[in-house]
């Protein structure tokens, strides 16, 4: 894509980079490509396991945000960290900033209050780790990331994995919320957490046992959470291990009990989740979601562009 004067903010609200040396070849590969980017992360400030301290996290989303050479926000990665800054976040400067704030998996702390408190729509999308730092950069993921932010709309094809159930048919709209399924979760009964009315739900999650996802998703809807939603559309649950004790509880059975248990339709084959090949999806775009046997379109709009 052509990126003229278009300026990427990294910033690290959550753990830190596994390997510093890649972080720089990320940004290096960035600025190559005609990108202007402003690196909010110094290693030298790293704290335990996080990105700094939660007092220097917070300064570099603040940092991000009011930079006004900066036009999109990219959480440097997931792993852990946002629940402890979310009563410092000024949510209304995020929103005032006009920044596209980009990132999953713990990011979808960050998502949730944005929305309820402002209004305002972000990304689950690309990281800087791992996305940006691959020897070779994927090129679905890539393409979708740009593709979304360019607008004015935006397609997802959804594909049944080979063994899984059919999905079924239906043709609703809503707006699009949820992200990874632990974190939207651990936000529930704060006052961070918001349930779109008649949304579309979307989860993902990575090494979390069936039973623990059934256990998780039965919150939400034990908690009044999945009340009047249009459908829950599952991306990828992998890298956990079942063992003798599961006794043909697999992810199947578990999504048979799902289906057979939830108000609304369940689908499963979004290309979304801690995996190589991501879909990007604006948290709160309005969607347009038709769905056949072994796959369904997702029709996105109304989001902010670039």
């Amino acid at each position: 894509m052509s990126t003229p004067n278009i300026g990427i903010a990294i910033a690290a609200p959550s753990g830190r980079p596994p390997d510093p040396a890649a972080l720089e070849l990320g940004v290096r590969r960035l600025r190559a490509q005609g990108f202007l980017v402003h690196n909010y992360y110094d290693d030298d400030k790293k704290f335990q396991r996080f990105g700094g301290s939660d007092e220097w996290r917070l300064a570099q989303l603040n940092a991000a945000a009011a930079d006004p050479a900066v036009q999109v926000v990219i959480a440097l990665r997931g792993s852990y960290g946002m629940s402890r800054l979310l009563p410092k976040i000024d949510f209304g400067k995020m929103a005032e900033s006009g920044k596209l704030f980009v990132g999953y998996s713990d990011f979808t702390a960050f998502q949730m209050p944005l929305l309820k408190q402002t209004g305002r729509i972000s990304f689950a999308g690309p990281m800087i780790c791992d996305d940006f730092i691959r020897p070779e950069p994927v090129a679905y993921t890539m393409e979708q990331f740009w593709d979304c932010l360019r607008g004015p709309t935006h397609a997802v094809r959804g594909t049944v994995a080979d063994g899984t159930a059919d999905n079924p048919r239906i043709d609703v709209s809503g707006r699009l919320w949820g992200g990874n399924l632990a974190m939207v979760v651990s936000l529930l009964g704060t006052p961070y957490f918001q349930a779109l009315e008649q949304g579309i739900l979307f989860l993902e999650d990575i090494s979390e046992h069936p039973y623990r996802v059934e256990r998780m998703v039965l919150q939400l809807y034990y908690a009044g959470a999945l009340e009047g939603q249009r459908a829950l559309v599952l991306g990828d649950f992998s890298g956990y291990k079942l063992g003798p004790m599961d006794n043909g509880y697999d992810f199947e059975t578990m999504l048979a009990y799902l289906r057979a248990t939830l108000p609304m339709p369940v689908l499963t084959g979004l290309p979304f989740g801690h995996i190589k090949e991501r879909a990007t999806l604006p948290y709160g775009g309005m969607a347009d979601l038709r769905s056949a046997p072994r796959g369904f379109d997702l029709t996105l709009s109304d989001y902010p562009t670039l």
